[in-house]
């Protein structure tokens, strides 16, 4: 009954079966560990990629959590899943996050089914999981920690500066989208004149402050798929 009335934010369920045994479960009940390539009950269905949770965000904004600042927090709500995968089932080995061992906290948490990062194969904190570095185009290293990094990033954008930021599924170009000059630029290089760019706002204050958005677009811009979202304009948005 509470499966179905009070599901976990990203499941879907296909199909609830129920068999009455005789004299229960004799046994009792485990999970056991699922071994690659063996799928059973059909076909596997790993979901997509999503965008960080609220409870994630305010990890990730509290000082003086072990999470603070840190860009690759997530949980069994969000995150990373289709991009780091390279086998199946979906566990941690068959990722791209093998090669980060996670710390004494972040196992303690994955083994914990009470906690939300139980089974969360990408869990990480700044202890085990990637690190964020701002690299010049010739390679040369700008900052390794991921606060100043990240500092020094948002300085190179207000400077009118175009970055390159990896993610999982290659290069984003990125420039402050209220420079003209910037925007022109990335334009040119991109050989892209008419065609818009999406835009990256903080939250759906920012949103609003340059485009209509009504509670139907609000609610797809929070929702998990964090989908990109055509608004109107407001007049005098100050965008270049």
């Amino acid at each position: 009954t509470l499966i179905r009335a009070a599901p976990p934010p990203l499941a879907r369920i296909d199909r609830i079966e129920q068999t009455t045994l005789a004299g229960g479960l004799a046994r009792g009940f485990t999970i056991i560990t699922s071994v690659t390539g063996e799928i059973v009950g059909g076909e596997p269905a790993i979901s997509p990629d999503t965008a960080v949770c609220p409870e994630c965000l305010a990890d990730i904004l509290e000082p003086g959590n072990r999470h603070f600042r840190y860009p690759f927090t997530n949980c069994t709500n969000c995150g990373p899943r289709l991009s780091i995968l390279r086998a199946i089932p979906y566990d941690r080995h068959n990722t791209s996050m093998v090669d980060f061992p996670m710390c004494t906290d972040c196992a303690r948490e994955y083994h914990d089914p009470a906690d939300r990062r139980f089974h969360a194969q990408p869990n990480a904190c700044p202890s085990c999981g990637p690190r964020v570095r701002l690299i010049r185009p010739d390679g040369s290293l700008v900052s390794a920690e991921s606060t100043d990094a990240l500092a020094d990033a948002w300085a190179l954008l207000q400077r009118g500066e175009i970055l390159a930021v990896k993610g999982l599924g290659g290069y984003q170009l990125a420039c402050l989208g209220t420079n003209e000059a910037a925007v022109a630029r990335l334009r040119r290089r991109k050989r892209r004149s008419d065609r818009p760019f999406a835009l990256m706002a903080q939250d759906t204050e920012v949103v609003a402050r340059y485009a209509q958005v009504s509670k139907e677009e609000e609610l797809a811009l929070k929702s998990p798929e964090a989908p990109i979202v055509i608004l109107n304009a407001k007049r005098d948005h100050g965008l270049a």
